[in-house]
């Protein structure tokens, strides 16, 4: 009798765990619904914003960049927590593409030059700037994915360095840079994260 008692206690105790475990499921699903229907917003609406704020964010461009990536169609990408995920996402794609870009370039160049200056060097350098800044945007997106905005904004500010200095590289050769549309795109998104962060925080 006492087994059939014991037992009988402990079925008990674990669909009560259970139903325990149905219930926080089903309310933090109702608390990321509610979050969502009681913050939607349209692309538009996210690049108008920042395009007010943030000079360097341009609105037709901000408007068509994001509109053309099919992500920007999931159901993340319809609060400004998610659009700023997503311009993250997207600066990650433009450096991580530079970078491979720049180290196709860089294997073109002779070693041997005398010339601290030279193709060669100026690609390394911009590799090392891109590679770096593709780490801190990837750090960025894990804490904006706790939406720890502070460290992410101060994340995705650092990276944009990496456009300024690959540019500075090429001073004075500035109509040769072969890697111009590459650069000018991720400093445009990673303005556009900044931009979406700033307001989400």
């Amino acid at each position: 009798m006492e087994s059939r008692s014991s037992s009988s206690s402990r079925s008990v105790v674990m669909m009560c765990c259970v139903l325990m475990l149905m219930i926080a499921a089903a309310a933090h699903a109702g608390e990321q619904e509610a979050e969502e229907c009681a913050s939607p917003m349209s692309i538009e609406e996210a690049c108008r914003g920042a395009s007010e704020t943030h000079h360097a964010v341009a609105y037709d461009h901000c408007v068509a960049s994001l509109t053309a990536d099919p992500r920007s169609s999931s159901s993340e990408a319809r609060s400004l927590h998610g659009l700023a995920m997503l311009a993250t996402r997207m600066a990650i794609d433009h450096a991580t593409s530079t970078v491979c870009k720049m180290d196709d370039l860089a294997e073109l160049e002779p070693e041997d030059s005398s010339s601290p200056s030279d193709a060669r060097a100026r690609f390394e350098h911009c590799l090392e700037q891109y590679g770096g800044a593709a780490d801190l945007l990837r750090d960025a997106l894990d804490n904006l994915k706790v939406r720890i905005y502070g460290t992410a904004m101060e994340q995705l500010s650092a990276a944009l360095g990496a456009a300024e200095s690959c540019e500075d590289a090429w001073k004075g050769d500035e109509g040769n840079i072969p890697i111009a549309a590459h650069d000018r795109e991720y400093g445009r998104m990673a303005h556009i994260a900044i931009g979406f962060t700033h307001a989400a925080a």
